[in-house]
């Protein structure tokens, strides 16, 4: 699991980087596949709520890289995810917080 965690941080480095180029379609392609890898990364641990605070900062992360996709849907279930476990206070926070973010994002779709 910290190779992959690793490994999706260098794919968010190559993507900000590819963003600040104006490569906006490589930008969101290597975003993405950030996205996939954190976010099988947290599945792993979906109903390990022992292992606090490593489950709720990966959720976290994978629910921020969804938003970055502006995969508002998929982003909601992952914080919720987060949620569920008893992650330390800071980390539950900012995961309300983003969850907060997304809804505003949800909303707007509809409306």
């Amino acid at each position: 699991m910290k190779g992959r965690h690793q490994e999706t941080s260098l794919i968010i480095q190559e993507a900000i980087v590819a963003q600040a180029q104006g490569n906006e379609e490589a930008a969101h392609k290597l975003f993405t596949k950030a996205f996939e890898l954190e976010k099988q990364a947290a599945l792993t641990l979906l109903t390990d709520f022992d292992n606090e605070p490593t489950r709720s900062i990966l959720f976290r992360s994978a629910g921020s890289l969804a938003m970055n996709c502006k995969k508002y849907r998929e982003a909601e279930k992952l914080a919720a995810q987060g949620l569920a476990g008893e992650p330390p206070q800071r980390i539950m926070d900012e995961l309300r917080e983003l969850y907060q973010e997304i809804s505003v994002h949800l909303y707007a779709e509809v409306a």
